[in-house]
């Protein structure tokens, strides 16, 4: 019992490193392709007015109207 733990946590491992290993070689292959990306400076934005559209707060009604009765069939 004691082998097949050692075996199931050396697989483990091994997997773990060889997944992080493609990973690592995939982000540098990546990193490689493209250029280094250079600075671009900002282009000046005209500023216009921004408008909002903003609703009222409705009054609250004074008094209600009395609540309905319904009759469910029996």
């Amino acid at each position: 019992m004691f082998w097949g733990i050692l075996y199931l946590f050396l697989t483990f491992i091994v997997c773990f490193i060889l997944v992080v290993l493609i990973k690592l070689a995939i982000i540098g292959v990546n990193s490689m392709k493209s250029p280094p990306a250079e600075e671009k400076k900002p282009t000046p934005v005209k500023t216009e007015p921004v408008y909002y559209i903003v609703e009222k707060k409705r009054a609250k009604k004074a008094n209600y109207s009395q609540p309905k009765e319904f009759e469910f069939k029996k």
